[in-house]
């Protein structure tokens, strides 16, 4: 572990179940490796390939807490907007303006030293960077992308970029959050999953003169990930934190379409391919508040149930989606606009995760079980913004 101070080996391991010393049906990370297995047993393709952008907030200062009398949180980040006119001694200025990081360079970029060092680690832990920048929200937004990886292998790395980013900012100085909208106003953090089938490492999802260069397989595997993608929801986005992120504005998915290069589209063909070997597309609802062995998971049972019923995805809607006239917008199917509405449509759509054992049903109850719990625990809560509002009734 490169953030230990005595030598430490830190690892991803399976759970055995002690009585049977076979693996636990409800490890997340054995349902990844069936599912897997279960491609390869179908026969669609070898492998399917998965690339993550990672992005979070590094914050200079972050304090909170909930109690029965009080409730509140205040954050700050040294290059926000909001820190233009802050009393200190020097104010060497530097700050970024409002919605205004996306690639920006230092001195404005407080954190790209930063960035390139957490890069280091990776590469010295074995995952391989794509590249890194600064993202839209001033306030601190950043990005780093690794390289793709099959579905077990990335959801493990997943795991190992989180850790190596919280662990890299605190002995910085900073705190990092992978949270989906810590901030009103400014962007939230997703975690758009890049994705493809292949076939001794060619992607499958490439046909020349296909509808927008998609082959029939591509086209199947994208029509079930919207069909399934209100259930998906319940673990891609499985917070309630989540769907502060998924508002329109803020180039944050609400409908369950697909577009080239449209960001606001929940999936998205990115514009700039030019390599057919890697051709795929990007999921862009999910978050890291996700368990990333079930989120990937999910994710290829649903398009797998696409191609094995031949689901069809459509047209492209290659258009700003908050730029349509309200009646065209009411003719696209919405995603979930909370967390209960995502659990409830797992609870009525989940036949597709079953299939050849992948997801034990009792994993789907227990998850939908405890993530109600979590909503609830939420929900009576009363909110500072409740007494500006009503406070004087």
């Amino acid at each position: 572990d490169p953030f230990a101070e005595l030598p430490t080996l830190s690892f991803i391991g399976d759970v055995i179940d002690v009585a049977t010393g076979e693996k636990f049906e409800r490890n997340p990370r054995f349902v990844a490796e069936k599912a897997e297995a279960h491609l390869r047993k179908i026969g669609y393709a070898e492998q399917s390939f998965w690339g993550p952008e990672f992005e979070f907030y590094l914050f200079d200062s972050i304090r909170f807490e909930n109690q029965s009398q009080h409730s509140y949180f205040r954050v700050d980040a040294a290059e926000a907007h909001w820190n233009t006119g802050r009393d200190e001694q020097p104010n060497l200025g530097n700050k970024i303006p409002h919605k205004g990081g996306y690639h920006a360079a230092p001195p404005q970029d407080h954190y790209f030293d930063f960035r390139s060092s957490i890069c280091q680690v990776l590469e010295r832990c074995g995952i391989p960077v794509k590249y890194h920048h600064h993202e839209v929200g001033g306030a601190g937004q950043m990005e780093i992308e690794v390289m793709f990886d099959t579905l077990t292998k990335m959801a493990d790395r997943t795991m190992m970029v989180k850790h190596i980013v919280h662990n890299g900012a605190a002995k910085a100085g900073l705190t990092a959050t992978f949270m989906p909208k810590p901030l009103v106003g400014e962007p939230g953090n997703g975690m758009h999953v890049h994705q493809y089938l292949a076939r001794a490492g060619h992607s499958l999802f490439y046909r020349k003169g296909g509808l927008v260069n998609m082959s029939d397989l591509a086209l199947h595997y994208l029509g079930g990930l919207l069909h399934h993608a209100p259930a998906l929801l319940a673990f891609t986005n499985p917070s309630t934190n989540s769907y502060r992120r998924l508002v329109p504005g803020y180039e944050a998915p609400v409908k369950a379409s697909y577009s080239v290069g449209n960001r606001t589209a929940a999936v998205r063909i990115p514009g700039y391919l030019t390599d057919p070997r890697n051709f795929r597309y990007e999921f862009r609802p999910p978050d890291a508040t996700c368990n990333p062995y079930l989120a990937f998971a999910a994710m290829l049972m649903a398009g797998i149930d696409g191609v094995r019923r031949k689901l069809d995805p459509g047209q492209p809607l290659n258009k700003d989606l908050f730029s349509l006239a309200p009646r065209d917008l009411e003719r696209i199917p919405t995603l979930p606009t909370s967390l209960p509405e995502a659990l409830e449509a797992l609870r009525r759509d989940h036949k597709f995760l079953l299939e050849g054992g992948v997801f034990p049903e009792d994993l789907i109850t227990t998850w939908i079980d405890l993530k109600s719990k979590e909503f609830a625990a939420l929900n009576i809560r009363p909110h500072p913004y409740e007494f500006q509002l009503y406070y004087d009734c």
